[in-house]
């Protein structure tokens, strides 16, 4: 991802994880995979940090999500 795309697509993580439960239409394991591709990225140190913020806080809704099997 250049830059551009990985400041759109943290800003958008932003908007959405800090919106939805657990019980979101789409699973958490989407956005796990979203903001991992993030995380895998070349990031800036802000960018890091607000990625790492994103991942803090789906590891909380991870927890809270109920077991599905």
């Amino acid at each position: 991802m250049d830059n551009y795309q990985l400041e759109n697509e943290l800003q958008h993580l932003e908007r959405v994880l800090s919106h939805i439960a657990a019980e979101h239409r789409f699973p958490l394991s989407y956005w796990r995979g979203r903001l991992n591709a993030v995380l895998a990225a070349r990031l800036v140190p802000s960018q890091r940090t607000r990625a790492r913020k994103l991942d803090d806080l789906l590891r909380v809704l991870e927890t809270r999500a109920p077991q599905i099997g």
